[in-house]
């Protein structure tokens, strides 16, 4: 009986690698339950994710009826803390605890932070949308903008934390596996929960609008707990009082010594804001300049999202041979500046393929320079140093792809208006011209990314910026 048990749980520890993506970055270290758990927190950054860039947006300006530019302002202030990551990230490599915990306290921080700010933002929105006649106008939108603060500071803290605690408790050799799964993790809590927050909110009432932000509060609450149950070993002697801890100052020098991490978050920031330009154009343009339908510009996403999961599928397979992280940002950017060459072409041809062809191709780009520069920032972790890292990482990333959209929005519109009133002159005088510059300045920003990272791809060979494994998705079809 027992040899037939034994028999029957090794086939299913072979079946489930196979089915289950990244399955195989858990090791005896970080058993996969264990693994699944801990990646719980990377949900609830989804859902307050998708609530402030996606469903708030909506609901704000169509069913609430606040003006689009408060909420654009509202909705971009969680990205004042971004750059703070890296700081985040070095608090917590050389916290001081009686406890003996480093990553522990900033994710519960950090969920106290998110937990707070969704609770007081639907009473916030509210007042905004319809304040009292005999309250100050500014208390509406001070409430909303300290919501939406309090929530971007903890999902930043949580995040980077949390992945720092993942890069601790891993082995070398899995770490890119097992951040991968977390990244992984991360889209689907931003898909489930924008298919849930949708069906909740389809039938908006003031009560329900209360309702489901702080059910999300609740949600995250009991994720993050749930993931930090027992996950961290306590080790006092790393944690004491009288431990000295280095100024952030000194860390950060310390760390950009060489000129090697200064220049890899150099190319994150370019190449990031390169790709992150097109994210609220490109089912406008599709719209608006090739007449595509609804239902059509809506299915970009899909093909967007295909690409970046091929991406992934091409970076396992190049990792299992050796590639260089760094080349492999390097040809996602190429495949980027092929894919919006595509895009710009699209228009003058009239060729709606054309068109999607090159949407598919920067997700492939984009999902080969995220993994290959997340690949070279954790190879830059050492000693202890992962959150450091890791949040100088996060922070460009962030920051850099919060203006990146910012910035294209701002150039689609006033290049767009200049060319329909002439004022470009007879070359350029349809509305197309506003996305034609801002492909075009993706484009060049990719080229300098190619700059930035050439040196590290042809100096820092050997297995300093190798991928010490496969990311657990070699087996899909590309």
């Amino acid at each position: 009986m027992s040899t037939k048990y034994e028999r029957s749980m090794k086939a299913w520890a072979q079946l489930v690698p196979k089915l289950l993506p990244f399955a195989d970055a858990a090791s005896p270290e970080l058993p996969l339950g264990r693994l699944l758990r801990l990646a719980l927190f990377q949900v609830s950054v989804g859902v307050a994710l998708v609530l402030l860039n996606g469903t708030l947006n909506r609901v704000m300006i169509i069913e609430m009826g606040i003006p689009a530019a408060l909420v654009a302002i509202v909705v971009s202030i969680p990205l004042v803390f971004a750059p703070f990551r890296a700081l985040v990230g070095f608090r917590s490599d050389h916290h001081r605890s009686q406890l003996g915990w480093r990553r522990v306290p900033y994710i519960w921080m950090g969920t106290l932070l998110q937990f707070g700010g969704l609770a007081i933002m639907p009473f916030a929105l509210l007042v905004m949308s319809e304040p009292h006649p005999n309250a100050p106008a500014y208390i509406g939108e001070a409430g909303a903008a300290l919501a939406f603060l309090l929530v971007g500071v903890g999902l930043h803290t949580t995040q980077t934390a949390g992945l720092a605690l993942a890069t601790d408790l891993a082995p070398v050799e899995a770490r890119p596996r097992v951040v991968a799964l977390f990244y992984v993790m991360l889209l689907i809590g931003m898909v489930a929960s924008a298919l849930a927050l949708g069906w909740l909110l389809n039938d908006f009432t003031q009560m329900r609008l209360i309702q489901v932000i702080q059910g999300s509060a609740l949600v995250t609450m009991v994720l993050n707990v749930v993931a930090l149950w027992k996950q961290e070993a306590r080790r006092p002697d790393q944690t004491r009082g009288d431990e000295e801890r280095p100024a952030f100052g000194e860390a950060w020098r310390e760390f950009t010594a060489g000129g090697r991490a200064s220049r890899l978050l150099v190319a994150v920031g370019l190449g990031t804001a390169g790709f992150s330009m097109q994210d609220i154009l490109l089912e406008p343009y599709g719209g608006e300049i090739l007449s595509l339908s609804v239902a059509a510009t809506t299915a970009l996403t899909a093909l967007l999202a295909g690409g970046t999961l091929l991406g992934f599928a091409w970076a396992a397979r190049a990792s299992m041979r050796g590639w260089d992280a760094h080349l492999l940002a390097a040809v996602g950017a190429i495949i980027g500046v092929f894919s919006f060459s595509a895009v710009i072409f699209a228009e003058p041809l009239g060729s709606s393929l054309l068109f999607r062809i090159g949407t598919f191709g920067i997700g492939v780009g984009g999902g080969l320079f995220g993994v290959g520069t997340l690949t070279a920032a954790m190879s830059l972790a050492s000693c202890g140093k992962s959150g450091l890292a890791l949040g100088a990482w996060g922070a460009v990333q962030a920051t850099a792809a919060g203006g990146g959209i910012a910035l294209g929005g701002v150039l689609r519109d006033t290049i767009s208006g200049l060319a329909v009133r002439g004022a470009l002159g007879p070359a350029l005088t349809g509305p197309g011209a506003g996305y034609s510059v801002v492909y075009h300045l993706e484009i060049a920003l990719l080229f300098a990314t190619l700059v930035a990272i050439g040196p590290l791809v042809r100096h820092l060979g050997g297995d300093q910026t190798r991928v010490p494994s496969r990311f657990g998705l070699a087996e899909m079809p590309g």
